[in-house]
């Protein structure tokens, strides 16, 4: 089953009916509550919190050299049985630098704990690279890795659908998709097909633009989520614990029932993190999006059925 063969307003109706689930994943910071750096230690702690409460073996980074998370978390993963997706953060040329050498320094020790390299989040999404330019970037990221670590990049889902990332398809390995029915100002009731709605368009693009399915390369929904504390509104969009948990179960969830790969944002809560503005000009706390409190509790059932 293929979103460019079946309506996304099917898929938020009917049940579950592919033989195997797709994997999922989640975002994972490289600092404790009090903004200092996490261990490998407190990567240790934070695989056990997430294997108990959901079952899940995966979780991604953003920035290698951040906090030293590539050096730190890749040996917590590998005792506890994770899987690692790790970033680069190109939009300035030493960040880029930094992240790639980070990667490189761990990667043939390694390989078989990195599950793949994403070059950029959502830097099609702010206008920092052109689609040719972030295809160059992935280009030399996979020169310099060992074969069989994929290599592609992040963005909103939007930037796939109208075809701005067109150049990437064909250099990339993997394409992480991202698409927040919060941030699209969806009402609790309509989120989970404004969720399956924007990756069914982002999907089908990058499908007829490879040639086919079978020839698109390996598609995640690359981020995903809702904030739990109330108050944190964007739009029709209500935070809440209530409205997330059934955001997780009726839209996260969901996906990975229909047989599709997604990323929960994100782990832990960070509240370390400063307000930033949202595309509305209101101030947008980042601080709770956490399946689980900074102190690594749930806060809500995070097993999916």
């Amino acid at each position: 089953m293929r979103f460019s063969s079946i309506a996304a307003s099917a898929l938020a109706l009917a049940p579950a009916v592919v033989s195997a689930a797709g994997t999922g994943g989640f975002s994972l910071g490289t600092k404790k509550a009090d903004g200092n750096c996490k261990t490998t230690k407190d990567y240790e702690q934070d695989f056990d919190a997430i294997s108990s409460n959901s079952g899940i073996k995966m979780v991604r980074g953003y920035a290698a050299q951040d906090c030293d998370f590539a050096k730190n978390v890749l040996p917590a993963a590998k005792s506890k049985g994770f899987k690692v997706m790790l970033g680069i953060w190109p939009d300035v040329e030493e960040s880029f630098k930094l992240g790639t050498d980070a990667i490189v320094k761990v990667a043939k020790d390694y390989t078989d704990t990195i599950y793949a390299v994403t070059v950029g989040s959502e830097t099609l999404y702010r206008g920092n690279f052109t689609g040719e330019e972030l295809k160059s970037k992935i280009s030399e990221v996979k020169a310099k890795l060992p074969k069989g670590i994929k290599v592609g990049t992040a963005d909103s889902w939007n930037k796939f659908a109208d075809g701005t990332a067109d150049a990437i398809i064909g250099t990339a390995d993997i394409i992480l998709v991202n698409a927040f029915a919060f941030w699209q100002g969806a009402e609790t009731n309509n989120a989970t097909w404004v969720y399956f709605d924007d990756m069914a368009k982002a999907i089908a693009h990058i499908e007829q633009k490879a040639g086919g399915a079978d020839k698109a390369p390996e598609v995640w929904n690359g981020e995903t989520g809702w904030p739990t504390a109330t108050g944190t509104d964007y739009d029709k969009a209500k935070g809440g614990l209530k409205n997330a948990e059934l955001f997780y179960h009726q839209g996260f969830c969901a996906l990975l029932r229909y047989g599709y790969n997604a990323f929960y944002f994100e782990a832990f809560d960070e509240p370390w993190k400063p307000a930033s503005i949202g595309d509305n000009g209101k101030a947008a706390d980042e601080t709770t999006w956490g399946a689980m409190k900074s102190d690594r509790t749930p806060k809500f059932n995070l097993k999916c059925a």
